[in-house]
């Protein structure tokens, strides 16, 4: 099988009850972000999580590291993120229906193009539909603010209204934007690994305002959403 049909074809891992040895990766790009999941799982032997730095070629290339080195049925690339405005709020979690490389392509004087409008690639990547249906489904029972739709993956973080417009106009239902998601998805699925993406949202996509971020309240979001996913995966 060669590479490109292993990035199509992930191996599914529902139901995770017939499963009896679940391993799951996490992987984070800081180590706040680390340690509010390392919080959450309470030493769950089934877990580990892995700072993979920020970007997505770092992020990448430290997750197939850690993937050659052990035996996953899952990888989650979890953190913090900008929602989008009417998608998702300041303290909400967002999980990643698909990972969309947002901004690899080229720019054209009728607007952006597309690896795969190009013919040189692929830009987005197919979470597990089934598990992030009941990880949301789990998320919304424990009461938390979820939802769902494309997770974006940029190099250079969104700060105008008129990029944010302008990525909500070309991606449908796009929900966050972080910088890590297509670099640990490429990894997983070159393993054949399905993978998901889950961001709790510290601020809005748009002109950048420091001032504005709520990274506490979406770091303790993100520690509330993986104590449920000790639950779920099981």
């Amino acid at each position: 099988m060669d590479s490109e049909q292993r990035l199509k074809k992930p191996t599914s891992i529902i139901p995770f009850g017939q499963q009896s040895q679940l391993r799951v990766l996490v992987v984070t790009a800081v180590p706040a972000e680390r340690d509010a999941v390392l919080r959450a799982l309470h030493r769950d032997p089934r877990f580990d999580v892995l700072v993979g730095g920020v970007g997505a070629v770092v992020a990448a290339v430290n997750t197939t590291k850690a993937l050659v080195g052990g035996e996953y049925s899952l990888v989650i690339s979890a953190g913090i993120g900008g929602g989008f405005p009417g998608r998702a709020e300041v303290g909400s979690l967002v999980v990643g229906t698909e990972i969309v490389a947002a901004d690899l392509g080229a720019e054209t004087s009728d607007g952006f193009n597309s690896l795969e409008k190009l013919g040189f690639g692929m830009t987005r990547i197919l979470t597990d539909a089934n598990l992030a249906k009941c990880i949301t489904k789990a998320l919304q029972d424990a009461k938390l603010p979820v939802n769902t739709g494309p997770v974006l993956t940029v190099s250079t973080v969104t700060g105008t209204s008129e990029t944010a417009i302008e990525l909500a106009a070309r991606i449908n239902d796009a929900s966050a934007e972080a910088m890590e998601g297509f670099g640990v998805g490429f990894a997983a699925l070159d393993r054949g690994l399905p993978v998901l993406e889950i961001r709790a949202i510290s601020n809005i996509v748009g002109p950048r305002d420091r001032s504005a971020w709520r990274i506490k309240e979406a770091l303790d979001v993100l520690e509330a959403a993986c104590e449920v996913l000790t639950e779920v995966l099981a």
